[in-house]
């Protein structure tokens, strides 16, 4: 599990990848799961990160899950074609 803390801005956005792509292709777990719940924003490197993790992980066969992401940052999901499945809000069960 990771757990983001505080804006994903352009400062965090190489280090944040990288921690991801690692994660994916090296580490390889069964299901990588973020935590979403204290980050307020996504700028849209970071959110293109995210998408793109989405893709590397179908390919890895890791099992992404955002949890529990704010409604703004929900919605920016969305909007940016992230699958449903892969994220989550409190109170809904997680679908593998």
């Amino acid at each position: 599990m990771l757990q983001p803390h505080g804006p994903l801005g352009a400062d965090s956005a190489v280090q944040f990848r990288r921690i991801l792509v690692h994660t994916v292709r090296k580490v390889r777990p069964l299901r990588l799961v973020l935590d979403l719940a204290d980050v307020p924003e996504v700028d849209a490197i970071n959110l293109g990160t995210l998408v793109a993790l989405c893709d590397l992980a179908d390919d890895h066969h890791v099992v992404v899950s955002m949890q529990n992401p704010c409604a703004e940052v929900a919605i920016q999901l969305a909007a940016a074609g992230v699958p449903s499945r892969h994220f989550h809000t409190a109170g809904q069960a997680a679908v593998s």
